[in-house]
């Protein structure tokens, strides 16, 4: 196990009808005015906003809104949400909503501190020093923005989609978490959320630092709660065990609890950006298609912890054969992201043909000649990668 320095000061109320506890947090952690971000219209009509508006009103604390973020967040939006937030004068952003809202209100909330431009800060040019405080009400467990420091953003000149983590300014102060404002998700975002989570976990199971058991074990145990409510909640949308287990494991997924004391891989990730940058896809979506390309890729190349996740997840039969035994645990991963009404091919996620070279060119020209830990990949590697992606087997 690696040193490691572990950082999580976020407050999590977690249960039913918290979020009428907003005010009352806000004040709590100083705010004066929020600034609340969200997305279209499904926390308008479902009531949502207007309770989390009539708390804060209760509470004695101003508010000004910014509406029409979208899914892949672009760095437009958190160029107009930087001077709404300084002209409203605003000291704490509160995104209602799931990843994309978090995401483009961490941005902003950099961003409003600094005299430059903010996207310096996802291209390395500068670091997050200081941000305005980020509170959540989250609604779609997925992205694990709500308990991490992280956040991404697309730059629409370009297409560039880069990642951002800075755990020790942009975790939220408090997240409040109510999985019954899950239970209104469409069925195919709720499984994006889950391949998602899922992807969080295994980016930081595949890992070649050794003596990691309690991290091995709490992302395996993770995992397999996850594919164990996943179908419940396909089934039966209102099922509140079943969404309070996903709303939690989305959270733990990406908080760093699972990756303490490891070198985290990513590589999915970043070959998966490129993806939802180009071509507009849900990136749960676009991870399951990866995903297990990456992994098939891996069998031939660093096939130990593919074989170990088969065995401990999956429940694939040890053998010695590792090679037919972690085929056969990537076999099974498919199998569960089809059951989802997930894509597992490029043809799948209604990319016919995807454009090779030039996804591999765009990930390499933004994260460098060598991509991702568990093997460094070339961008020859990437490429095969990208073409096992197109094959249904």
């Amino acid at each position: 196990m690696n040193n490691f320095v572990f950082y999580s000061p976020t407050e999590f109320v977690f249960g039913k009808a918290t979020e009428m506890q907003v005010g009352t947090l806000a004040r709590k952690h100083g705010a004066r005015k929020v600034m609340i971000v969200y997305g279209g219209g499904s926390v308008v009509r479902s009531g949502l906003l207007d309770r989390v508006k009539q708390s804060l009103l209760e509470a004695g604390i101003e508010y000004c809104l910014m509406g029409g973020v979208q899914p892949n967040p672009v760095d437009t939006k958190v160029y107009e949400g930087i001077d709404f937030c300084r002209r409203e004068q605003a000291d704490m952003l509160l995104p209602v909503g799931g990843g994309s809202v978090i995401d483009t209100a961490k941005a902003i909330a950099a961003g409003v501190l600094y005299n430059g431009d903010f996207w310096d800060f996802y291209i390395g040019k500068a670091k997050v020093k200081k941000a305005l405080k980020v509170a959540v009400v989250l609604t779609i467990p997925a992205a694990g923005s709500e308990g991490s420091g992280n956040t991404v953003i697309t730059k629409l000149d370009g297409l560039q989609k880069l990642s951002l983590r800075v755990p020790e300014v942009l975790r939220p102060v408090f997240s409040i978490m109510n999985p019954e404002l899950t239970y209104t998700l469409p069925p195919f975002q709720t499984a994006c959320g889950v391949a998602d989570m899922m992807a969080h976990i295994m980016e930081r199971y595949f890992t070649n630092t050794q003596e990691v058991e309690i991290g091995d074990r709490l992302c395996e145990g993770t995992l397999m709660a996850i594919i164990n409510e996943a179908p419940k909640v396909m089934k039966n949308p209102e099922d509140y065990g079943s969404r309070a287990n996903l709303m939690w494991a989305g959270m733990i997924a990406h908080n760093g609890t699972c990756g303490v004391g490891c070198e985290e891989d990513w590589a999915s990730h970043f070959l998966e950006h490129e993806i939802s940058a180009i071509y507009g896809v849900t990136h749960g979506a676009g991870l399951s298609v990866i995903f297990p390309a990456w992994m098939t890729w891996m069998v031939e190349h660093n096939v130990d912890k593919i074989a170990q996740y088969a065995v401990r997840v999956w429940g694939v039969s040890e053998s010695g054969d590792k090679r037919t035994v972690a085929l056969e645990g990537i076999s099974k991963l498919k199998a569960f992201f089809s059951s989802l009404g997930l894509p597992v091919t490029f043809r799948e996620l209604g990319i016919e043909n995807p454009d090779i070279d030039r996804l591999a060119d765009s990930l390499h020209r933004n994260k460098g000649e060598l991509v991702g830990n568990y093997v460094k990949l070339t961008k020859q590697d990437s490429k095969e990668i990208y073409r096992l992606a197109c094959i249904n087997e």
